[in-house]
């Protein structure tokens, strides 16, 4: 009787091993000076360079992509939710004012694809290089007893860092104060498993699969330079629960937001869910972003000056509300 390798259970070692002597030349793409020894170890190492940082405090995120996988083995385009990961962790950290700087990612397959997984990766490289982070190391795991053919899932975990007395946690938000919101891509990488029961597989390989898998806008970079000019009191990351969930949870006791309906530019994409689901404007924008990606509040004094600053880095931004007295909740008037 032949032996029962662990090659022939499923699992191919020299296999990941080649892909991960290919992958290496990405992961040097995104390298910072604070970046020590080489791909390949058991661990990352990184020396943060913590000059002009008083009172260091460690900032982490983890997250995925969801069923927005399924919609790029669809499309067999596998770049762009590659892009989605590090966005959805490096914006997490940047809404309490911390500079994103290392970032790993977990991807667990049935089969490890090559060619598949090496477009996955040049997107993590592009989004970290984009957020300003190093691809510091990661896992990459073949689980045929779990996953079926080459499927896979990934998982991605950011660490950044803020002096404590510039954390950004809300508290400073007053009566009056004003909020911007930034222009989103898109859908992101939210809402997808009610976007795949309203479209036919027919229509998710055409045109519109092409806009729903348009990658998810970093904001990293931009705020971060922002904030060295103007004071921003609270940042809300619109992901998961839309408005309604995301904004609350960056608002102190005493304190709500009235936003201003067509005050932005709302894609023809978010119509087009609203008219095929035919659900009400408050359940979209409790499940989707809208068009807008991040909402930041800050004094009435400094609005302008603020969509100004983000005109000139390209980086489209409105008011688009403002904070008024309450219990912590989002309401709407024309």
């Amino acid at each position: 009787m032949a032996a029962l390798t662990y090659k022939k259970a499923g699992v191919n070692i020299d296999r990941a091993d080649t892909f991960l002597k290919k992958i290496k030349p990405l992961l040097e793409k995104t390298k910072r000076p604070e970046v020590l020894g080489k791909i390949g170890g058991f661990s990352g190492l990184f020396m943060p360079q913590l000059k002009g940082v008083k009172n260091p405090v460690l900032v982490s995120s983890t997250d995925g992509v969801g069923t927005k996988l399924m919609l790029a083995d669809l499309m067999n385009k596998y770049d762009t939710v590659g892009v989605d990961l590090v966005a959805m962790c490096v914006d997490d950290v940047v809404v309490v004012g911390a500079e994103p700087l290392f970032f790993l990612d977990y991807i667990a397959c049935g089969k490890l694809n090559k060619e598949k997984l090496y477009e996955l990766m040049k997107g993590i490289t592009k989004g970290c290089q984009e957020a300003g982070c190093a691809l510091i190391g990661g896992e990459t795991a073949e689980l045929p007893g779990m996953y079926s053919g080459d499927k896979f899932d990934l998982a991605g975990f950011c660490v950044g860092v803020v002096s404590r007395e510039k954390i950004i946690d809300g508290h400073l938000c007053r009566k009056g104060d004003k909020v911007i919101g930034l222009a989103s891509s898109g859908i992101h990488s939210n809402g997808f498993s009610l976007v795949r029961k309203l479209f036919s597989t027919k229509e998710l390989r055409g045109k519109l699969g092409k806009e729903f898998l348009k990658p998810t806008r970093i904001y990293a970079r931009s705020i971060l330079k922002v904030m060295k000019e103007v004071q921003i009191k609270a940042v809300a990351h619109i992901t998961g629960g839309g408005f309604y969930e995301n904004i609350p949870r960056v608002l102190p006791g005493g304190l709500s937001v009235e936003i201003k309906r067509g005050s932005w530019t709302v894609q023809p994409i978010f119509r087009m869910i609203q008219e095929r689901s035919q659900v009400n404007e408050k359940e979209m924008f409790r499940t989707f972003n809208m068009g807008i990606g991040m909402a930041l509040i800050l004094g009435p004094r400094n609005a302008q000056y603020t969509l100004n600053l983000f005109e000139k880095i390209g980086q489209k931004a409105w008011i688009i509300g403002e904070v008024i007295e309450g219990d912590r909740n989002v309401s709407f008037q024309d």
